[in-house]
């Protein structure tokens, strides 16, 4: 073998080594990545409609990678059995009522199966169990809801377009505050006013507060009621002295009123005085014949006066009644 031989020998070894290095390096990159070379356990999930799903695609468990999609199938009635291998580390946080749904990475990114829920108080999954499927929103219904949500749209744009074409012809209240002028200096008095009110408020605040504030000086009668003990003790007395001459009054009211009914009535002498005619005519008879006989009495008396046998008598009195009236008269003069 020539020398041109051997080294062309050594080349090709060369190019088949590099080959072979790099067939296991990539090897054992993909594995590394479909998780074919870590411990695992398999779990299982049947959707009616895997949308896409394939062989490789990623398994993730509150956002975090845990296993690969190894399989799918075909299942029963038209379903689509999907096999999952999950990192035994992942085992012991997933438990037997999580729940297995369709999703993608990023808005239009890969497929994936996400694992959601689950509580802390149900058992860990075991290899080969069968997790139950959350329902997920699929593309068709988002359109949908997208859809209804445009018509609601243009509905909301139309009314306003209407509302606002109406209240740039005046209509309706907003309308006439956009166009009335006379509205609108309505408005600016209701401003000017709401202002004056709201000054006037304003004095009145501060006029109560001068005038508490003057409650708390010492000396003024509104501190003396509010503070001292025998202000209040006294004027409670003199409140309780105005309510017993009050009640003095009262009684003294039903007494009069009690006197007035007795005056009203024809059981007494007073009220068969007042009230009754007969007795008064009587009574008014009784005065005349009293008059009468008072006259006649005075003419006796002075005819008694003039008979001889009696004149010395009433002479004799007479002088006795100058004396004293004499004597009154000296005594008053002395000083």
């Amino acid at each position: 073998m020539s020398a041109s031989e051997n080294k062309r020998s050594i080349i090709v070894g060369i190019f088949i080594v590099v080959g072979v290095i790099i067939f296991i390096a990539g090897v054992l990159t993909l594995g590394g990545k479909q998780k074919r070379f870590v411990s695992s356990i398999t779990l299982k999930a049947i959707f009616n409609n895997v949308n896409g799903i394939t062989a490789g695609n990623n398994v993730f468990f509150n956002g975090v990678k845990v296993g690969t999609v190894s399989k799918v199938e075909f299942y029963g009635n038209a379903q689509v059995e999907v096999t999952l291998h999950i990192e035994k580390s992942s085992q012991q946080y997933i438990h037997k009522n999580a729940m297995a749904k369709l999703g993608s990475e990023g808005f239009i990114g890969n497929k994936m199966v996400e694992i959601v829920g689950g509580t802390a108080q149900t058992p860990v999954v075991e290899d080969g169990d069968r997790l139950d499927i959350a329902a997920a929103l699929a593309p068709d219904d988002i359109m949908k809801t997208l859809q209804d949500n445009n018509k609601n749209i243009l509905a909301i744009t139309t009314d306003f377009k209407v509302v606002s074409a109406e209240m740039v012809k005046g209509k309706g209240a907003l309308g006439a505050l956009l166009t009335d002028s006379v509205m609108a200096d309505r408005l600016r008095q209701m401003t000017v006013n709401l202002e004056n009110a709201s000054a006037t408020t304003a004095r009145v605040t501060s006029a109560i507060s001068q005038y508490t504030s003057k409650l708390n000086n010492k000396g003024t009668l509104a501190t003396e009621l509010l503070t001292d003990t025998v202000v209040f003790s006294n004027l409670k007395s003199a409140v309780k002295s105005l309510q017993a001459t009050a009640t003095s009054a009262s009684e003294m009211t039903g007494n009069l009123n009690a006197t007035s009914r007795k005056l009203n009535s024809d059981k007494n002498a007073v009220g068969v005085l007042l009230n009754d005619d007969s007795t008064g005519t009587r009574l008014k008879h009784t005065v005349s014949n009293l008059e009468s006989s008072t006259k006649k009495l005075d003419e006796n008396m002075e005819a008694l006066q003039h008979n001889f046998l009696l004149r010395g008598f009433f002479r004799k009195k007479e002088k006795a009644a100058a004396k004293e009236k004499e004597k009154a008269q000296e005594q008053q003069a002395q000083p």
